[in-house]
């Protein structure tokens, strides 16, 4: 009995606390009409209300070490919201609703099915929980005499419905009585605004009332001899063998051309070598290490043999050279051209490349096993997300360029100003810094243009709901330096040096009627 009294008492409290979320969304998303780094905001509000809610967290380290990681991730959505820290924030708070009822940490595998199984029934877990709440047979006092009495009350309640029914049909007074009762008519916007309401209710109440399985795939072992056609000590003495040699000469060439600046062949510019083998290569790399996974398993027969191992080292050591020169490739090519987005997330994807070829070699060496290769390399590539959601890649790309580019005495490309204008905010320092450089008239004119514009942007976003504290911050030292800004003239260029022309005044109205004549 105080077990079901228990349960009831902590329901009830998660679901105060989950309502009290849903007001609180309710107030900055819906009236306020406010997004930006109120999302970190609401973040933060909803991990306290777990950690308050949930007695079971607050007594599992784990959890606490998750709550933790999911305090970190909300405060990167206060500085500067984005999907990547929304999810790391949902996943570790997920991760420490599930922790105390799972007995063991185990792998990242198994943890990406339970966070999958968690999400789905999540859409479905209030319904979920209503029905449980149902079977319970432990009711409060008025709930046994209200189930008592609802048997005795359908049939004078259908009664009374009837012969009123016919009463207000029979006299014009009551029937004037029920034409005045009205239900208050529903507007869209109050339907739209109870559906917010249900989703956002679904989305916290998942924190409180988490969906674990117990049906999980295993992972994959990875240990002992593997029967395959053709898998054996001598096929891989000499496919280790084939394959360092193989790398050796594109290693060679790499020391040559990229490392030792050897002239390239006639016709052929160092862009166009970097540009070619950037992303190949890579693919070259992760092959190795899936033929390593498959053929050279720990305890096995192919991966005990000592020349085997030795050949196996120097190729993942080669490998690992490899990724370097592919990483060389990619910043020769930016200087040849320019950095963006794409190129910074591509560089730190070699890195992770490289890490995990040198963490597939060791547990190989070391007789790991898959659990630690799969929870390291996870690791690993957590915290490079992790640093992702607080480190601005537009703004890095963006000083990069302008510090480099040919317009400023720069051995860089040529500024792509439009580039610049669609990165917005993250490019409005380096655009600043930009413009107050001494400059071509025609080029500073497109570059005043361009500031001015990320600027107005950028004030208005701030100004329409879209509020966060990276871009409070770069507005204020944005407008510190520039002063009191030279207005724009009247014939200006946009971002591509096409010439914008103001629209012409419109023309004073006519005359009503005519003048008098004398």
């Amino acid at each position: 009995m105080f077990g079901i009294r228990a349960v009831y008492h902590s329901f009830w409290i998660k679901f105060g606390a989950a309502l009290a979320l849903v007001a609180l969304g309710d107030a900055l998303f819906y009236q306020m009409d406010r997004g930006g780094s109120t999302i970190g905001v609401f973040a933060g509000a909803w991990l306290v209300a777990a950690l308050a809610a949930g007695r079971a967290m607050r007594h599992d380290r784990r959890a606490l070490i998750c709550l933790g990681a999911a305090g970190i991730f909300a405060a990167a959505l206060v500085l500067n919201p984005s999907p990547l820290a929304w999810v790391l924030f949902w996943t570790t708070l997920s991760m420490a609703a599930l922790l105390p009822g799972t007995a063991a940490f185990d792998d990242a595998w198994r943890w990406l099915q339970r966070l999958v199984v968690h999400g789905c029934l999540n859409m479905i877990g209030p319904a979920i929980d209503s029905f449980k709440l149902r079977r319970l047979h432990s009711f409060p006092s008025w709930q046994h005499g209200m189930r008592g009495l609802l048997p005795i009350l359908v049939l004078p309640l259908i009664g009374s419905a009837v012969i009123l029914t016919l009463f207000s049909a029979a006299n014009p007074v009551i029937g004037d009585m029920f034409s005045r009762l009205s239900l208050p008519a529903l507007s869209a916007s109050q339907v739209f605004r109870a559906i917010f309401w249900a989703m956002l209710f679904t989305v916290v109440w998942g924190a409180f009332r988490p969906r674990r399985t117990n049906r999980l795939l295993s992972t994959f072992d990875g240990t002992g001899d593997m029967d395959l056609p053709g898998v054996n000590v001598l096929s891989i003495l000499l496919s280790l063998a084939l394959f360092n040699m193989l790398f050796l000469l594109q290693n060679a060439l790499d020391i040559a051309y990229l490392w030792g600046g050897v002239p390239l062949p006639d016709g052929m510019t160092l862009a166009e070598y970097a540009h070619r083998g950037a992303y190949p290569l890579i693919g070259t790399a992760l092959l190795a290490g899936g033929f390593v996974i498959v053929t050279l398993r720990p305890g096995s027969r192919t991966a005990s043999h000592p020349h085997i191992r030795t050949l196996l080292v120097l190729w993942i050591g080669q490998n690992i050279f490899l990724v370097a020169s592919t990483m060389l490739r990619t910043l020769d090519y930016v200087e040849a051209y320019s950095l963006t987005r794409m190129r910074i997330a591509a560089l730190a994807w070699m890195a992770l490349v490289a890490i995990g070829l040198a963490l597939i070699c060791w547990r190989m060496l070391r007789s790991k096993s898959t659990s630690w290769l799969i929870n390291t390399n996870c690791a690993v590539a957590a915290f490079v997300l992790a640093a992702f959601c607080f480190v601005d890649t537009g703004a890095m790309a963006a000083a990069w360029n302008v510090r480099h580019a040919r317009e400023v005495g720069g051995k860089g490309a040529a500024l792509d100003l439009c580039y610049l204008n669609s990165l917005g905010g993250s490019a409005l320092l380096s655009l600043v810094y930009l413009e107050q450089q001494r400059l071509a008239p025609r080029f500073a004119a497109r570059v005043q243009r361009v500031r001015h514009d990320v600027l107005g942007d950028v004030a208005r976003e701030q100004q329409n709901g879209s509020w966060t504290v990276r871009n409070a911050l770069r507005l204020q030292n944005a407008k510190r330096q520039l002063g009191n800004p030279v207005p724009l003239p009247y014939d200006n260029w946009d971002c591509a040096g096409r010439l914008i022309r103001p629209a012409p005044s419109p023309a004073p109205p006519a005359p009503l009627t005519a003048p008098a004549t004398q």
